[in-house]
């Protein structure tokens, strides 16, 4: 009996683990930092008289657009990497959800990018401009987000690869997005905070596991 993934090196086995933890701790690092700028930046509230950017704002804005592409390969890489580890049992009705919210949401996360660049034009931005970055980014992104983290949660419990406190923990974030992302400040921060969690239990697990031998067999099997 093996552990490895048929049709896997005990490499690629043990690899797999790795980069989705990696890329998810990264992505959680930057996007969390892109919100926070953000945020600080273009608070939200005020009228359009009120929109004043200053030459600090200006910075931070830039550094947080600056940061969301990274942000966005990251999560990619994650995504995949999260599938590769799940291997051919998975569902296939669940992992086109997976797949579809991921990649909807790392299309609302570029376009919210993209309209709060305006702010970048002129010291005064329009109100639209910023109304509309926060509305995709919290009201479609976020949800779309919550949509993948229901997907992950139960992928790793029907496959039993997350443990029940991960995904009971998983659902309730996929629940604080769904309902509260866009009425709720600063909500936005439970997906990169779940997917750190999620990365370091993967991180954690896999360097936990008994490393094969050259015929992949484990140890004592």
């Amino acid at each position: 009996m093996t552990d490895a993934t048929p049709g896997a090196t005990p490499q690629q086995s043990l690899s797999t683990p790795r980069a989705a933890g990696l890329a998810g701790v990264l992505f959680a690092a930057l996007m969390a930092a892109a919100i926070v700028l953000a945020r600080i930046a273009l608070p939200e509230g005020g009228g359009a008289d009120e929109i004043v950017v200053t030459s600090g704002q200006r910075d931070a804005v830039t550094t947080a657009l600056e940061l969301v592409p990274f942000a966005g390969i990251a999560f990619l890489w994650f995504m995949g990497a999260l599938r590769e580890h799940s291997g051919e049992a998975e569902d296939r009705f669940i992992a086109t959800v997976f797949l579809g919210s991921g990649l909807v949401f790392v299309a609302s996360l570029f376009g919210a990018a993209a309209a709060a660049g305006t702010v970048l034009d002129s010291d005064q931005p329009s109100e639209f401009g910023r109304h509309f970055a926060y509305t995709l980014l919290t009201t479609y992104g976020m949800r779309m987000a919550a949509v993948f983290v229901f997907a992950t949660s139960t992928i790793g419990r029907r496959l039993g690869v997350f443990p029940r406190p991960l995904v009971l923990t998983g659902y309730l974030a996929g629940l604080v997005l769904l309902v509260a992302g866009s009425s709720l400040p600063w909500s936005e921060l439970v997906f990169p905070a779940w997917a750190a969690v999620v990365s370091l239990y993967i991180l954690r697990s896999g360097r936990r596991r008994p490393r094969p031998d050259a015929s992949g067999q484990q140890p004592g099997v």
